[in-house]
């Protein structure tokens, strides 16, 4: 009698790889540019940064890996997660109840999930826990540091909301309990913007992060009305572009997403109920939509188990979003990649790539919302792309990506930096 046994083995690096040659020997890799898939793909390796792609001979002292039955990708990008928050048909006791102290280990957590997955880069656009320290900044420097397993994190700080907004954490609570200040992100006028903005900038925020409109997961009684006033929103923006930060914007409601396009935020959020004339002015200026239209799948099973006036929003806001979406793609809006994570579970982020193509994208533009697309919106050109000169953020994949998009939610292979945190082989 026969005994088969099938071994995964995980290895996961820290450090140690990062200051070492690397010849990475794969199937292919793919060109996100062209669309195209390159054959072979030896990819050279050195501090961090990729080399070269098919030289014409092995560099002297390089560390051989045979990925020779892998294709090659950069490392994704999520412009939208929440890494300090889990989900289970609603927030539970995390916001009113968790230390910000836990709450840094609760992201730490995700975070790994994050890159384990395949994404390298995460836009972190707002944190749920209303101390004054911001968890996206201080999981940014550990990762910086070496410190964690960890995505690249460009941290938001606290979410800009008016007072009983979406963003606005303590509604519901008595008033005598805590009532939020301008450093926790609520604001009533142009003062408390400026005040706002700088709060997290003085404290190491990156991007920051708006809500335009009322939202779905909070207990206002419109899903789409415009919150945050116009002058507000001009005035978020000029205080952060000031300081050479970018804005992006929650919005849902038509109003708001053209009010905020008129601010001049870099992106829509959500984007529900984009119109037409919306998505020309999206186009006009630039403006990238985030979509985070895989959620619905997670939480629609558990809609109604959630507060009565929550799930009416959902119910009424989900298939209209989907729609809008669709028409959006149709007409060539910048699309960039965000899952709303926990929504999405954190490390099933990839999922996000197969929900963007149920509403008409095509395998290599789902892809390139995640890489190029993600890169351009952030502001960066050293990551997005396999090529020379770049940081070697590469993760690897089983299968063609353009012919099955699911093999992207099974990465056995991610190196951020030089570094390989993944390696999962089947012997």
């Amino acid at each position: 009698m026969k005994l088969i046994a099938s071994i995964v083995l995980t290895v996961c690096y820290m450090s140690s790889a990062t200051a070492e040659n690397i010849y990475l020997k794969a199937a292919a890799y793919l060109d996100v540019q062209s669309g195209k898939l390159i054959q072979p793909a030896h990819v050279w390796i050195k501090d961090g940064i990729i080399k070269a792609i098919n030289p014409k001979s092995t560099p002297k002292d390089s560390i051989e890996m045979d990925l020779s039955d892998k294709f090659l990708l950069p490392g994704m990008m999520d412009m939208h997660t929440h890494l300090d928050l889990d989900y289970n048909n609603g927030f539970g006791d995390i916001i009113t109840d968790e230390s910000a102290s836990k709450g840094a280990i609760r992201a730490t957590k995700n975070a790994e999930k994050t890159l384990m997955a395949g994404f390298t880069t995460v836009r972190n656009v707002g944190q749920v826990h209303l101390s004054g320290e911001l968890i996206g900044v201080a999981l940014s420097e550990a990762e910086q540091e070496g410190w964690i397993k960890s995505p690249r994190i460009v941290p938001a700080g606290h979410m800009i909301s008016i007072s009983g907004g979406h963003g606005d954490l303590s509604m519901g609570w008595a008033e005598s309990l805590f009532e939020p200040k301008p450093k926790h992100g609520i604001i009533n006028g142009p003062l408390d913007a400026i005040e706002a903005v700088r709060y997290q900038i003085k404290h190491g925020a990156k991007v920051i992060k708006i809500h335009a409109t009322a939202g779905v997961l909070s207990l206002e009684d419109a899903v789409g009305a415009q919150q945050l006033s116009n002058e507000e929103m001009k005035t978020i923006v000029e205080e952060a572009h000031r300081h050479h930060l970018k804005v992006a914007a929650h919005a849902h409601g038509t109003e708001g997403i053209k009010a905020a396009i008129r601010a001049g935020v870099s992106s829509i959020d959500h984007g529900s109920l984009l119109d037409a004339e919306g998505i020309r002015m999206m186009k006009e200026n630039n403006v990238y939509l985030v979509p985070t239209t895989g959620l619905v799948d997670f939480i629609i099973d558990g809609i109604d188990n959630m507060d009565a006036q929550i799930a009416k929003k959902a119910k009424f806001i989900l298939p209209l979003a989907a729609n809008n979406l669709t028409t959006a793609i149709k007409q060539n809006v910048k699309i960039a990649l965000g899952t709303d994570s926990p929504l999405i579970p954190h490390g099933k982020n990839a999922y996000e790539l197969s929900a963007l193509m149920d509403r008409g994208m095509s395998a290599i533009d789902a892809i390139r919302a995640a890489t190029i697309n993600a890169a351009e919106l952030l502001g960066v050109t050293d990551r997005g792309q396999l090529k020379e000169g770049l940081l070697a953020d590469i993760i690897a994949v089983d299968e063609n990506p353009l012919e099955n998009i699911k093999t992207l939610e099974s990465v056995t292979f991610v190196m951020k930096g030089g570094t390989i945190y993944k390696h999962t082989t089947n012997k």
